[in-house]
């Protein structure tokens, strides 16, 4: 069989569409690959890195001190790949007061420890004329998902079909979650709180939201006296944690691939409180309101995603499951056979992109820079180095400069850890230092990328088990110039963390598994999934709307039992908790305990395969939320289930959790008659009903027209 990367290159080479014959001689051809750009045509090292500056709030602090943002999801053009190329449409969050602020990645959100951060979040995808915007990219209508044509009585479910679909060219649901955030239910970005944005044509009977979205506004109303006006949603983040790195994504079900990879993604850092380091011990600048042209940064926030091109500067993501080089047969489809016909297991583009430019280069000094990494990939796990010849032989050994990682998504490490290479799942963060103090003026230093071209960890008889030394196998690069000023930070092998308390002993051991389900043709996975129980054949896969199964007692500390059926690794992200790795076995019964890099508290851990992956949560917060697999194609395709938080917190009379409230109960945390009015919306509350309401894109009567046009509940 025919490796990705070869699928990828072929259908690059000469820039024209390559048609896979199946199996059977009944049925046609089904192109396999669309015209790409040959990503090793794409010049490297010729676009400076953007270094992403700070979200602008609507309102900083008030009476409430509260810094409240409006951030609404825009389509634009943007230059990802190098001048000279064309531009690519992408899509972006920024400040929908200001359209200078629309950016992929977003600018940063700057949040300290104790102040709340509240957010309404705007979907904005509709065009000049008011008309939703289809998707830039091929959606699956045949998964489970948030299917708006479904109307109330079919959302968020599987529709059944007569003959094979095309994908969905309808309106696009969007809802952001806060990755690593300690958020309450309604705040969290739960997959079926979705809504589409306000506009003049959403097709009648169409859902304008998802089936959580009405019960979490209410949640939201009565705790925080903001209603949620059409094609919004306003969530409240406490950042009652501890100092860390953080990152906000769509998280619509069924969807979310597509929609982080079109671009909407950025990051949300979280400083001071008892868990931060005093000023100056770090590098910094970090980019910060206010700042003056010019200023070095010091402290610098990098995602790394991959992405393909078609020759007109377009974002490419396949649009059949024959690209994947398995099930290439029309009788394997749904509805003939099991097999979504657009849905690919996993998906690993050619092309490089840091901070929104393709293999940029960054200028630094003779000094030390923390570097707040984040893998922002759909599937691809990164193995980082740096390395002073970008294309030297896989492994490249010795490296030019090492890592010293401090922190990891939950926080500081419990001590530095000096690393030759940085291991980085889908949606991990790294928080470290990079000391380029001893290196020549003049030097260029390369970081690059040994993970594989397809699943981790690559199969031990693989003949391409790193990256494309010539595309994906390099990110960016380092240009060492004379340092300016002083450097006072402390050196990292002289540094002293904040104070790290584990979390304490466990009240329960629970087992969940990690499944892959075969299609009925044999020709390749149909569908991953999470579930019960412990090694085949005593685990029991799950899917999305089957019952709840991991029913949680607030306030009380498990420790979950991944057991790993499927051949691949998976990151596995718990909502609402920052955990720490237990240890992991072998089936051999061998314990192997976690890495120093391990050490700390994280959202996201690598789930080896044909191990068990033990880790440790608290659970303080009540209420319905997630965990799944971060390889967006899993997630998207039934490797994501709810988990519950049931109890009452201390102190308050009503129920809580996954419970619905009667319509109008008292909720915990009101404030009596100190609140704000239950009838003040998000925009009145920040100052203004008018700015919202341009900037959701339209007005009231258009808001009461796609009321009286959709079968959107209010």
């Amino acid at each position: 069989m025919v490796s990705r990367r070869q699928l990828l290159m072929v259908g690059a080479a000469g820039g024209a569409a390559v048609l896979l014959s199946p199996r059977g001689s009944w049925a046609a051809p089904i192109p396999l690959a669309q015209p790409l750009t040959d990503a090793a045509t794409i010049a490297k090292y010729v676009t400076d890195l953007v270094i992403p500056p700070a979200m602008p709030p609507a309102r900083k602090g008030g009476k409430h001190k509260i810094d409240e943002y409006l951030i609404g999801v825009r389509q634009f053009r943007q230059q990802v790949l190098p001048p000279g190329l064309p531009g690519t449409t992408v899509w972006g969050y920024g400040s929908a007061l200001d359209k200078r602020t629309f950016n992929f990645p977003a600018f940063t959100i700057n949040a300290r420890v104790d102040e709340p951060v509240r957010v309404t979040w705007i979907n904005q995808l509709v065009d000049k004329k008011g008309n939703f915007r289809p998707h830039l990219l091929p959606v699956d209508p045949t998964l489970h998902w948030a299917n708006p044509p479904g109307g109330i009585a079919g959302r968020d479910s599987t529709t059944r079909f007569d003959k094979t679909p095309g994908p969905y060219d309808g309106p696009v649901p969007m809802v952001v979650h806060l990755h690593g955030g300690h958020s309450r239910e309604e705040s969290d970005g739960y997959p079926e709180a979705w809504y589409l944005p306000v506009a003049r044509n959403i097709p009648a009977g169409f859902a304008t939201v998802g089936t959580f979205y009405d019960e979490f506004r209410r949640k939201f109303e009565r705790r925080h006296g903001i209603r949620w006006e059409p094609g919004t949603a306003t969530f409240h983040y406490d950042n009652d944690q501890r100092a860390t790195t953080e990152w906000f994504h769509d998280h619509t079900l069924g969807m979310t691939r597509q929609n982080v990879y079109a671009g909407p993604a950025g990051f949300y850092l979280l400083r001071g409180g008892s868990s931060d380091l005093p000023p100056g011990v770090l590098p910094g600048p970090a980019p910060a309101l206010g700042d003056k042209p010019g200023t070095r940064y010091h402290e610098i926030p990098v995602v790394i995603q991959d992405r393909s091109f078609k020759p007109d500067g377009s974002l490419f993501y396949p649009d059949s499951r024959a690209f994947f080089g398995d099930c290439t047969e029309p009788g394997d489809y749904i509805p003939n056979g099991d097999v979504p016909p657009i849905w690919n297991p996993e998906f690993f583009a050619d092309t490089m992109v840091v901070n929104g430019r393709t293999w940029p280069k960054l200028e630094v000094e003779q000094r030390r820079y923390r570097i707040r990494l984040l893998n922002g990939c759909n599937s691809r796990f990164l193995v980082l180095k740096i390395v002073a010849n970008p294309t030297a032989p896989r492994p490249v050994d010795p490296v030019a400069l090492t890592f010293w990682q401090i922190g990891s998504d939950g926080g500081f490490l419990p001590r530095p850890v000096e690393l030759q290479s940085l291991l980085l799942s889908p949606a991990q963060r790294a928080d470290v230092i990079l000391d380029f103090s001893k290196v020549p003026v003049g030097t260029e230093l390369f970081l690059i990328n040994e993970g594989p071209d397809g699943p981790f960890p690559p199969a031990p008889d693989d003949p391409e088990p790193f990256a494309d030394p010539a595309t994906t196998g390099q990110v960016m690069k380092f240009v060492v110039h004379p340092r300016v000023g002083h450097d006072r930070s402390v050196p990292p092998d002289q540094l002293r963390l904040p104070r790290f308390k584990p979390l304490g002993k466990k009240d329960k051991v629970r087992q969940v598994s990690l499944n892959e389900l075969t299609s009925r043709t044999d020709c390749g996975p149909s569908a991953a999934l999470l579930g019960t129980g412990t090694f085949d054949p005593n685990a029991t896969a799950k899917r999305w709307d089957d019952e709840i199964t991991e029913s949680v007692a607030l306030d009380s500390t498990e420790i979950w039992e991944i057991y790993n059926n499927t051949p691949d690794a998976h990151p596995i992200h718990i909502h609402e908790v920052q955990f720490q790795l237990y240890n992991r076995e072998l089936r051999n019964g061998t314990v192997v305990q976690p890495l120093p890099q391990e050490r700390g508290f994280i959202d996201t851990v690598v789930a080896l395969p044909d191990q068990i992956t033990r880790v440790k949560a608290l659970f303080d917060l009540p209420g319905r939320y997630v965990w799944h697999c971060h390889i967006l194609e899993h997630e998207d395709n039934e490797m994501m289930r709810p988990y519950e938080v049931v109890g009452r917190p201390k102190g308050d009379g009503g129920a809580h959790g996954p419970h619905r409230l009667p319509e109008g109960a008292p909720h915990a945390g009101d404030g009596g008659s100190q609140r704000p009015s239950l009838r003040m919306s998000a925009a009145s509350a920040i100052g203004g009903t008018a700015a919202l309401s341009a900037a959701i894109g339209g007005t009231a009567a258009l808001a009461r027209k796609r009321k009286e046009g959709s079968a959107a509940s209010d």
